[in-house]
């Protein structure tokens, strides 16, 4: 019994392993944006503009440029993420 568990538990760590490997190897291609506009599930409505590498920022996203963070901040009237601050860090002011 300990012999067929031994086994088992090695084949679950080899696949973790390599799980995790395959997992940063993504995420080390995967470059990180600068400004990000996180959008409603349901809707595909905007929700708020976060800094490129917030972890508040839901899974719906779509990668935006300086300048559209601005105008999403400013114009658009979209909120800003209150952890990770985007319109601090473009220097908006209210």
């Amino acid at each position: 019994m300990r012999t067929w568990h031994a086994m088992w538990l090695a084949r679950i760590d080899r696949k973790a392993a390599e799980l995790e490997q395959r997992q940063a190897e993504e995420e080390h291609r995967r470059p990180i944006p600068d400004w990000i506009l996180e959008l409603n599930r349901a809707t595909g409505h905007p929700l708020a503009v976060h800094v490129g590498d917030c972890g508040m920022a839901g899974r719906r996203r779509r990668q935006v440029d300086q300048d559209g963070a601005r105008r999403l901040l400013t114009v658009d009237g979209e909120p800003a993420c209150p952890i990770c601050r985007p319109d601090t860090a473009l220097h908006i002011t209210d």
